[in-house]
C-alpha cells in the first residue's frame, strides 16, 4: 500500500490543519476517500466564519468569533426531495428546529444548519429565505420546516450582539461543495471548546461492506462539551495529564457545552433505523469522553440519501422502499461510533489557540503532546 504523504485529505485539511491520523492516533473502520461526510454521494458542506475585533466585549459590536455551517443533503437542484430521517435527544438542553416534522413523518428536507445558540432561528429563517430566492416553488410544494442547530459560544463570542445575517446563512449555503472540508475554527464550529480546548467543527467517515455492494456512512460534528478530565483518547484517560496550558478566564463562565452531530449515508434505510443509527451517535461521544452532562444539548440527526422517490411519495402511487434489514444493521453501528468519535478528535487536532472576548483565552489540544503519546509526524505548527 502506498504511504500517504501530509497532502492526502486523511491527514491535513484542505487549508492545512493537521488532522488526527497526522499524528498517528489509530483508529478503527475504514474510511472514505476524504474521511468526511462528503464522502456520500450527494453530500455538500459550506461554511460562513465570521473572526473579527479584540479586547472589552461590547455588545453588537464584538468581539466576534461564530459563524454557520450548511450541510446540503442532496444536489442543490434537489434540495426539495426529503430524505428519510431520525432524531434522536440525548440530553435536550438545546435545540434543533425542524425535528417534530421528523418524528412525525420520519423525513426532512432542504439545508441542515449549524450555528451558536442564539442565532439559531437567524439560520432557520435564513434557510428559508435562500429557499424561496433559489428554489421558490419548493416551498409552494412542500413544509418550510428546515433543520437548525445550535451550540453555545458565548464564552469567545458576542453572542448577544446577533451577528450572523440571513446573507451569512446564504453564502454559507452557497459555499457548499464536496470532497475535502475545512475542520476546526471555522462556521458553526469558529467559537466551540471541547474538554477545556479549542474545538468545533469536525468530520469523518466509514465504509460498510454488504451484499457485494460498498456504502458509506458520513459524520460531522459541532463539538462544544465536556470538562477536561473526561478527555479519552483511543481508550486512553488523558486529560489528568494534561494541566497547561489551561483557559483563562476573565469573565464569569457557566457550563453551556453540547454537542450537535449529522450522520448521513447512501445506504438504504427506513426512518426508524435511522433513528436506531441516531441513538449510538452518544456511544462515539462517550468514547472521548463525553458524558451528556445536564447543561448539555447533546442532539443527533440521521439520514439517509436512498429511497428519493419512496420519500418524495408521490399522490395517488404505490410507494416502493428499498432497505436493508434490522438484523444486519450492526456493522453501520460500528461506523456510526467509528466516525463520530474521528470527527470530535479531527476538532480538536485541527484548531490553534483562541482569545476571544474580554480576553478569554482557549487553548489548543498541544500538538507537540499528541506526536509525543501517539508516535505521529504532525508539525508543531499549521
Amino acid at each position: 500500500m502506498k504511504a500517504r504523504t501530509m497532502t492526502d485529505p486523511h491527514l491535513t485539511t484542505p487549508s492545512g490543519l493537521p488532522r488526527a491520523r497526522s499524528f498517528g492516533i489509530p483508529f478503527d473502520g475504514r474510511p472514505g476517500r476524504d474521511n468526511a461526510i462528503t464522502d456520500v454521494p450527494g453530500i455538500a458542506v459550506g461554511y460562513t466564519t465570521l473572526i473579527e475585533g479584540e479586547g472589552a466585549l461590547r455588545p453588537g459590536e464584538g468581539p466576534v468569533r461564530t459563524g454557520v455551517t450548511a450541510i446540503l443533503p442532496r444536489p442543490r437542484a434537489d434540495l426539495a426531495t426529503p430524505v428519510f430521517a431520525g432524531l434522536f435527544s440525548a440530553n435536550g438542553n438545546g435545540e434543533m428546529t425542524g425535528s417534530h416534522i421528523i418524528e412525525e413523518i420520519g423525513a426532512f428536507n432542504f439545508p441542515v444548519t449549524i450555528t451558536n445558540t442564539h442565532s439559531c432561528g437567524v439560520a432557520r429563517d435564513g434557510t428559508i429565505r435562500w429557499m424561496g430566492r433559489h428554489e421558490p416553488a419548493a416551498l409552494d410544494a412542500t413544509w418550510g420546516l428546515p433543520v437548525a442547530a445550535e451550540t453555545y459560544d458565548g464564552f469567545l463570542n458576542d453572542i448577544n450582539g446577533h451577528h450572523l445575517t440571513v446573507e451569512h446563512v446564504g453564502a454559507a449555503i452557497e459555499a457548499a461543495a464536496g470532497g475535502p472540508i475545512d475542520e476546526g475554527s471555522v462556521g458553526g464550529g469558529t467559537g466551540m471548546i471541547a474538554y477545556e480546548f479549542k474545538a468545533g467543527s469536525g468530520t469523518a467517515s466509514r465504509l460498510v461492506d454488504w451484499q457485494g455492494r460498498t456504502y458509506t456512512v458520513g459524520s460531522f460534528v459541532q463539538a462544544n462539551f465536556g470538562p477536561r478530565r473526561n478527555l479519552t483518547i483511543r481508550g486512553r484517560r488523558v486529560g489528568a495529564d494534561l494541566v497547561e496550558p489551561r483557559m483563562v478566564e476573565r469573565t464569569p463562565r457557566r457550563e453551556k457545552g453540547s454537542i450537535i452531530a449529522v450522520v448521513a449515508t447512501d445506504a438504504p434505510f427506513l426512518p426508524h433505523q435511522l433513528k436506531r443509527l441516531a441513538r449510538r451517535i452518544p456511544l462515539g461521544v462517550a468514547w472521548t469522553g463525553g458524558l451528556g452532562y445536564h447543561s448539555s444539548g447533546d442532539i443527533f440527526l440521521a439520514f439517509s440519501t436512498a429511497n428519493a422517490a419512496a420519500a418524495t411519495g408521490a399522490s395517488g402511487h404505490m410507494a416502493e422502499a428499498h432497505f436493508i434489514p434490522d438484523c444486519d444493521i450492526d456493522p453501520f453501528f460500528d461506523a456510526v461510533a467509528q466516525g463520530i468519535e474521528e470527527a470530535i478528535l479531527n476538532a480538536l487536532a485541527a484548531n490553534g489557540d483562541m482569545t476571544g472576548r474580554d480576553g478569554n483565552f482557549v487553548p489548543a489540544l498541544p500538538r507537540e503532546w499528541l506526536r509525543a503519546t501517539f508516535g505521529g509526524t504532525a508539525a508543531s505548527t499549521p
